[in-house]
């Protein structure tokens, strides 16, 4: 439980806002408060406490929804400070 909070602590610092929680509180989603760039359009992050970990969508260039999973808190943190040209190339 310890490593979902802190999964949703790093959400909320890279602007992350709650969405909605499933009744059984084993998924949380949210969304990027305010679109800043290309990037963050339509951007949602999904916290999973059955495989205890974190995946991201992301509106592509080409209008191609993309993701990425997260098994750890630095790791999610740190595709936070990309920009959007090295997640696109992803």
């Amino acid at each position: 439980m310890e490593r979902l909070q802190a999964f949703r602590a790093a959400a909320h610092e890279g602007g992350f806002v709650i969405v909605t929680e499933s009744a059984e509180g084993t998924v949380l989603w949210l969304r990027k408060k305010v679109p800043e760039t290309t990037r963050e359009t339509r951007q949602r992050i999904c916290i999973n406490s059955l495989t205890n970990s974190v995946t991201a969508y992301w509106m592509a260039a080409s209008g191609k929804v993309d993701s990425r999973t997260f098994g750890g808190v630095p790791a999610l943190q740190e595709w936070f400070k990309l920009n959007p040209e090295t997640i696109m190339q992803r």
